[in-house]
């Protein structure tokens, strides 16, 4: 009687093992992102071009991942594009083409300009970042003002720096 209790235990416990395994992985492709940039001037004047080194850091890695990029520029008036030339149109959809990459924008106006980034990724995850630019006046200003977005891009930049010089990013 112990012996056929003893298999009966076993055969159980190994009934409940097999019914409790699945064979559904979850794998997860859904990683978020941050893009960082190091700091970018805040002044301008109307034609010339202000460099905005960005990298996107991602918090883990699926090979399918797609990055995307667009632009709106709310304030003033200015063309942004890339590395090789490319002009980028306001609210179209443009692919990311590397995790470290340039963006040069040039003003084509003497007011405060202000463009804002929308980066997002094929699983609807998005990250936006916001430049402003004043124009800079060849005559000197009575105060120099810091303006909250200028705070906002210091704090944003502060630990990103060590960042984009690290050959391994976590």
């Amino acid at each position: 009687m112990r012996k056929f209790l003893g298999y009966m235990l076993c055969t159980l416990s190994l009934l409940v093992i097999a019914c409790a395994c699945s064979d559904d992985l979850d794998i997860k492709r859904d990683y978020e992102f941050e893009v960082h940039h190091l700091p970018v001037q805040g002044k301008i004047k109307k034609g010339e071009t202000a460099e905005i080194r960005l990298q996107l850091i991602r918090k883990g890695r699926w090979e399918d991942a797609k990055y995307y990029m667009r632009y709106f520029q709310p304030q003033g008036k200015g063309t942004l594009e890339t590395e090789e030339g490319m002009v980028f149109l306001p609210n179209d959809l443009y692919g990311v083409p590397k995790e470290t990459f340039r963006l040069y924008y040039t003003s084509s106006s003497e007011d405060q300009q202000v463009i804002d980034l929308y980066f997002l990724d094929n699983f609807g995850n998005m990250f936006t970042l916001s430049f402003s630019f004043n124009n800079e006046n060849d005559k000197e200003e009575e105060s120099e003002k810091t303006s909250f977005h200028d705070y906002l891009q210091l704090y944003r930049t502060q630990y990103s720096m060590l960042a984009m010089y690290s050959p391994v990013v976590k």
